[in-house]
């Protein structure tokens, strides 16, 4: 075959270049072709792109600019609320109600309605007039929350109790009088149960009321209650999900007047009960066997065989180094377990709890009120104390909780009724510390009988300098600050007005911005060398950021 093809193109030579054009013209005319459908289909491509991108820049501009993003609040710097013909119970706390990531405030008061805002009156919950109020105030411009009728009088209350009612739920518990617990919905307000219960005639509820595991399979932790009545302290167990009581009523024996403290070791928990002179201890497994007949087989309701040692199984007296007489007890963290700080007429202890070992002793006179925790140094836990050191006068102290070396002290005057401080945490893992008094240069102190009650701030990184921030006549009922933003919103919140028990007038509840104090501070030199400028000091206080532990 080939031979034939080779002997034709011999033959027919012209005809073989012809042959060879017309392909070459074909292929020439294929590329123009294939090069026109590769042009328009490029610029399909082009075209495609732009409009994909417009497509996203118009979906962009609508999510950014047509539509709306939820409105948020602005927190206002400082805000009132006033409450005509009321008085106050001395309460506040600071939670997230309505979960808007800034922190609210709760307190109590009582009148015959409530606010505008919700036209309650007591006759809607069976109340007589005047009742008892509980109200949940906004953080960021102090609007009315939720407010309710929760009482006829109120002797003892605590939020943010996890698992009240509901599981998965935040609550308020209440204690009543006539003898009554209610639990409040945190959000809103409803009333999740109320039971009254016969604590007995002249009772004295012991606080705080103590959450402890589930103990009767429900799937919701509940709740022990103290009540002292004389020489006794009855026990009450109640259900966390409805408020009904659980088993019998137990009872202990006392030497007088107790308070107690709660210790958590592990797997096992231990009620410490003091009086004036004594110091009793009973471990959860044992009021629980008292209070409802049976054995715990829980395995949260353990004893501590080292306690056990220590406890005299007849009178439950703890053995304890001799302290003569007991002013309070405190937890205190430590860096496996808590210890417990006793304090007395004359001195501070700090107990192992592992093993009821001294750890350290420091001399306190006339302790004025409990300890407070923060930090002088970064990550070094700090105690303050207050004690009384003459008429109208007292020391504060912040002390290392690990060694017991007192790391600042100041000498103020002070009321009778001088609020108690709080500590704000710091982002260089210290604390600002707040605190109530009158400070006078040494060497010209009065002790007036009614000091002016003056709000200092206190940092670390100044360890010879005040900040004054306000100072007022006003009779103040609680106090209180926390971060109500992270990481700069941190207030603090005054509660002001008539007392319960005295003649009603007008409560006021305030939130205050610290740094807007801060701007406009008085800066006292505790020592006669001034290291910067006031105007310095102010300005690097006012930057300095706050965080939550």
């Amino acid at each position: 075959v080939m031979d034939n093809k080779d002997s034709e193109a011999e033959i027919h030579p012209l005809k073989t270049e012809d042959v060879k054009a017309q392909e070459i013209h074909e292929n020439s005319v294929e590329r123009r072709i294939l090069s026109k459908q590769s042009s328009r289909l490029s610029r399909w491509r082009t075209a495609a792109f732009f409009i994909s991108l417009f497509l996203c820049l118009i979906i962009v501009f609508a999510f950014s600019f047509i539509i709306p993003c939820p409105e948020r609040p602005v927190s206002e710097r400082t805000w009132f609320r006033h409450y005509n013909d009321a008085v106050a119970y001395q309460f506040l706390a600071i939670e997230d109600v309505n979960e808007d990531k800034v922190q609210d405030v709760l307190f109590a008061f009582k009148a015959n309605n409530g606010s505008s805002s919700f036209n309650t009156s007591c006759l809607d919950e069976g109340l007589p007039s005047p009742c008892a109020f509980v109200a949940a105030v906004s953080g960021t411009n102090g609007r009315a929350l939720w407010e309710r009728p929760a009482a006829e009088d109120l002797e003892w209350m605590e939020c943010g109790i996890q698992q009240l009612g509901v599981a998965g739920a935040q609550g308020c518990l209440l204690v009543g009088r006539p003898t009554a617990l209610t639990a409040l919905d945190l959000r809103t307000g409803e009333v999740q149960w109320r039971q009254s219960s016969d604590f007995g005639a002249n009772y004295t509820v012991l606080t705080p009321v103590s959450v402890i595991p589930d103990v009767d399979g429900d799937g919701i932790q509940d709740l022990i209650i103290f009540a002292a009545t004389g020489n006794k302290i009855k026990t009450f167990i109640h259900s966390g999900r409805d408020g009904k009581q659980l088993g019998s009523t137990g009872s202990l024996t006392v030497d007088g007047r107790a308070q107690y403290i709660r210790l958590d070791l592990g797997s096992s928990s231990y009620f410490l009960f003091y009086t004036e002179n004594s110091l009793y201890a009973y471990s959860l497994k044992d009021l629980y066997s008292a209070a409802t007949g049976m054995e715990a087989k829980l395995p949260s309701l353990g004893q501590d065989p080292e306690w056990e040692k220590s406890i005299d199984h007849t009178t439950h007296h703890l053995s304890l180094p001799s302290f003569g007489d007991f002013r309070y007890l405190a937890r205190i963290p430590g860096k496996t377990h808590e210890n417990i700080l006793v304090v007395n007429s004359e001195m501070a202890t700090l107990i192992n709890a592992q093993n009821l070992q001294t750890l350290w002793t420091l001399n306190v006179s006339r302790a004025l009120r409990e300890s407070l925790l923060g930090y002088y140094k970064p990550d070094v836990l700090g105690i303050v104390l207050e004690s009384e050191i003459g008429p109208n006068r007292k020391k504060v102290m912040i002390v290392e909780s690990g060694s017991g070396v007192v790391q600042w002290d100041l000498k103020l005057n002070s009321g009778a009724e001088s609020p108690s401080p709080a500590t704000l945490s710091t982002a260089d893992h210290r604390s600002a510390f707040l605190i109530w008094g009158d400070y006078q240069e040494p060497g010209n102190e009065t002790r007036s009988r009614a000091p002016f009650q003056k709000l200092y701030l206190f940092h670390p990184s100044y360890t010879n300098v005040l900040l004054e921030l306000r100072n007022t006549t006003d009779q103040i009922i609680a106090f209180s600050a926390a971060l109500f933003e992270r990481p700069r919103h941190a207030c603090y919140v005054l509660l002001r007005g008539p007392r319960a028990g005295t003649e009603p007038g007008t409560v006021s509840l305030m939130k205050r911005k610290l740094k807007e104090d801060v701007s406009e501070s008085k800066v006292i030199w505790l020592s006669q060398v001034a290291v910067d400028s006031e105007q310095y000091v102010r300005d690097r206080l006012y930057r300095m950021r706050f965080q939550s532990r």
